[in-house]
């Protein structure tokens, strides 16, 4: 569903991603770990086209969409959920998520999605600003859901999330997964919600991806080494 091959990014002259090569099948979550500085927010922002890519390729069901603005690549079927959730605090809920509409032609909100997050429903017309960490990382996903992706990228998800309310975000993203069929990538520190979450699990580091292991494979030890400070 999802294919990055040999991407590469730079801020200036400086590299941070040294060729880059991914791919994710349908229905898979991959988590993408690593420490803070090491290029996951910056494999986020290219594969959105927030960041222009140097070189390489990314492609969503095999259509190429490495030229393609932001705006576009959702519309081929990206969603994307960004660190710090940047959710609009002076709208409501209901605006919020339907700001993910645009891409779709669509003008109401899928009844699944309020489904999925039944606190949205209930907050509605609540400004965004004024809900919880938690609630607020629930809309971001539910804005995302709005545009139909194909695939779902979330970078950092549990940031500034209380612990007891990750669980629920891994079970989640799973319920998401098996209801909409799509692929989901997940940037991420915390090894607890990777191990609930995660069909695969990427180690980055240094800009390039350095270890890779099935869920049901992996060495804790291991990959704690890599997150360690």
């Amino acid at each position: 569903m999802l294919e990055v091959r040999g991407l590469s990014a730079a801020y200036g002259q400086s590299e941070v991603l040294h060729g880059i090569d991914l791919a994710v099948a349908p229905r898979e979550i991959v988590a993408v770990v690593g420490r803070n500085g090491m290029g996951k927010s910056t494999l986020m922002k290219t594969l959105m086209g927030i960041m222009p890519a140097r070189s390489g390729q990314v492609l969503v069901g095999g259509a190429q969409v490495t030229a393609l603005p932001s705006h576009a690549r959702v519309a081929a079927g990206l969603g994307y959920v960004p660190q710090g959730r940047q959710i609009f605090g002076t709208m409501t809920v209901k605006e919020n998520i339907e700001t993910g509409l645009v891409v779709t032609g669509r003008s109401a909100v899928a009844p699944e999605i309020y489904q999925l997050f039944p606190i949205l429903e209930e907050f509605a017309h609540r400004r965004g600003g004024n809900l919880s960490g938690g609630q607020q990382q629930q809309l971001a996903i539910a804005r995302a859901l709005a545009s139909d992706p194909r695939i779902l990228l979330l970078d950092e998800p549990t940031e500034g999330i209380q612990p007891s309310i990750i669980k629920d975000i891994a079970r989640l993203l799973r319920q998401i997964r098996d209801l909409r069929n799509l692929c989901i990538v997940v940037c991420e520190q915390v090894l607890s919600f990777v191990l609930d979450v995660a069909d695969r699990i990427l180690v980055m580091e240094n800009g390039r991806i350095v270890h890779a292991t099935p869920r049901n494979n992996v060495n804790e030890v291991e990959i704690a080494r890599f997150l360690a400070v």
